[in-house]
């Protein structure tokens, strides 16, 4: 278990405003001591997102605004809604953009992680009924505790994920 992990378990509750005090080194190491949820149905229904933090500009303004409007209610992104089986299943974004909208989807299942090869719940954009600027995403998650899954969002550049944030998900 990672020292943040300990600490947030000895000390506080962790859960999506916790999350967003937490800087994008901290995300990641939290993750990479995380576990992948048991099932993909574990992920059922209608889960609350947040968008944590991003990898770059690591401070300056530009790296306020990006962390404020990402946990601002003016955020358009309200989360994902999940459905699936024991090993696969499928999801969508909701989204509030010129009114509530379901848009992206895609299709989940169980596969390395593209951050250290471990266990990972992955969300794969890559279906034809996607722009193909969504198609280039690949996010993935793990529980960090109870109902809460963090996970970095990727864009596929030359066939290789290169990490740009992490987000939360949470049925808490």
């Amino acid at each position: 278990m990672s020292a943040i992990a300990q600490t947030f378990e000895e000390t506080s509750v962790l859960d999506l405003a916790a999350l967003r005090r937490m800087s994008y080194t901290e995300l990641s190491e939290l993750y990479l001591s995380a576990k992948r949820p048991n099932f993909v149905s574990d992920l059922d229904g209608h889960a609350r997102g947040a968008m944590l933090a991003w990898r770059t500009p690591r401070s300056g303004p530009l790296a306020w605004l990006l962390r404020a409007f990402g946990g601002s209610a003016s955020f358009p992104w309200e989360g994902k809604s999940f459905e699936g089986t024991s090993d696969e299943g499928t999801g969508i974004n909701r989204v509030t953009f010129f009114g509530k909208r379901k848009w992206f989807p895609f299709k989940t299942r169980f596969d390395a992680s593209f951050l250290d090869g471990k266990p990972s719940f992955v969300l794969d954009y890559s279906g034809p009924g996607n722009p193909p600027f969504i198609r280039s995403i690949v996010d993935e998650v793990r529980e960090v505790a109870p109902g809460l899954y963090l996970g970095p969002a990727a864009l596929n550049f030359r066939g290789r994920p290169r990490p740009v944030l992490f987000f939360a998900v949470s049925h808490q």
